[in-house]
């Protein structure tokens, strides 16, 4: 086989991997606090890191997702000690870094003062009091203006989450209220939750036309509530791209659960591409309320970390629909932190960074397998010349290669 023949093939995998673009990068909503208050990254074996997110990127990253609270001063102590802090001038400046860095941008809308997610979809408090009329009015004009602002300051979002995990609905009403909400079987509340989120995305193609707006949910492991949900959104014409997921292992259940979700998503939902926006395992010890216990096989290690997401992306690379991977709080390191809270040695221990030493994990520089692991390479053949040239992803040839990924010898290789 000539050389010239490997490079045409090579151009050729190159070709089918773009036009199938994939993202994966991990949500870093905290960085800029773990920053201000002297949090210390180093790499894997000990560099210290001057640029967190030219990190990312040279580790084969090319997306980061950070969430936007109402007003967050509204939130309880306990919630803002666990994180809450993301107000708009906030999500402007991590925004417009994450831009410059030339990673593209989630911004994940939670339309809250603090979480929301499946059992609290509280109503700001500014925005108590409102009628569903105006609240429909209210949504648009929220949208619209905090994308506004965030395309003046240099924070366009490529990808914009119109809810946060609203498998049940969203806006239910001052804390506690058990009306608004969405169950399967139920006609309540669907045509006031779907109004919610045509006047979002609304705003969204108004002010973003070029971003895909995303519908996330947390279901996996219930693909009647989760094929429900989404035909709710197809029977009412909502206009969005995506489908976004959270998979965490110790509440969902075993990978084989969320293949399950994946294939009834994929077969009844074609036309829609599938993000995990949300994914995460333990480095040292069990989440708070884990469910599930996995680790006779992926153990609470730097080493079960990363045989997790060798697995993970394994799975999620056998779905063409799917083209979308993200860590939750990948950035969550305490070492050389100071102040009093530090969430994640209490609370959360599964980042991408070890607390206890400031290095990156295992676990990181696997993340790139889900955009660089691509069965088309597969076509090249090996070249039997140790001296082999070296070529760049998009073919080019080059005399001395740098940190990167490339093709030598006719197979990846990737230089550190």
């Amino acid at each position: 086989m000539t050389k010239k023949v490997i490079i045409l093939l090579w151009l050729s995998a190159c070709t089918m991997m773009m036009q199938a673009q994939k993202y994966v990068g991990g949500d870093i909503s905290l960085l800029t606090k773990y920053e201000e208050n002297g949090s210390k990254y180093f790499d894997y074996y000990g560099k210290a890191i001057s640029s967190p997110l030219a990190f990312f990127k040279a580790e084969g990253m090319n997306a980061m997702r950070v969430r936007l609270f109402v007003d967050p001063t509204q939130a309880s102590s306990e919630d803002k000690g666990q994180g809450v802090c993301q107000d708009l001038a906030y999500v402007k400046a991590l925004g417009k870094r994450i831009k410059e860095a030339g990673l593209h941008f989630m911004l994940d809308l939670h339309y809250s003062d603090s979480w929301a997610d499946p059992s609290k979809q509280w109503t700001p408090s500014s925005w108590l009091g409102l009628s569903d009329g105006q609240l429909y009015t209210k949504i648009y004009d929220y949208t619209k203006d905090v994308l506004t602002q965030l395309n003046a300051a240099g924070a366009t979002p490529d990808f914009i989450q119109t809810g946060n995990e609203i498998s049940y609905g969203m806006l239910w009403g001052a804390q506690g209220s058990n009306a608004n909400r969405c169950y399967m079987g139920n006609n309540a509340n669907w045509s006031r939750f779907i109004t919610l989120l045509k006047n979002a995305g609304k705003a969204c193609r108004e002010v973003c036309p070029n971003a895909k707006i995303i519908i996330h949910t947390e279901r996996a492991a219930n693909t009647g509530v989760l094929r429900n949900f989404y035909t709710q959104m197809n029977n009412a014409n909502l206009d969005y791209d995506i489908i976004g997921l959270s998979y965490y292992s110790y509440f969902h259940g075993k990978l084989n659960v969320l293949e399950n979700a994946l294939n009834v998503l994929e077969s009844d939902f074609p036309n829609k591409k599938i993000m995990i926006v949300e994914a995460g395992y333990p480095l040292k010890w069990a989440v708070p309320g884990t469910t599930i216990d996995y680790t006779s096989e992926y153990p609470y290690t730097d080493a079960g970390q990363k045989k997790f997401t060798d697995d993970l992306i394994a799975l999620l690379n056998k779905h063409t629909n799917v083209n979308g991977l993200f860590w939750w709080w990948m950035e969550a390191n305490e070492y050389g932190r100071t102040g009093s809270s530090q969430v994640t040695k209490s609370w959360y221990n599964a980042p991408l960074f070890n607390n206890e030493t400031g290095r990156a994990t295992s676990a990181l520089s696997e993340m790139r397998k889900f955009i660089t692991e691509d069965a088309a390479v597969e076509f090249i053949e090996t070249v039997e010349n140790e001296d082999s040239p070296w070529y760049t992803i998009d073919g080019r040839q080059v005399n001395q290669p740098t940190k990167g990924i490339y093709i030598h010898g006719g197979k990846k290789q990737v230089v550190r």
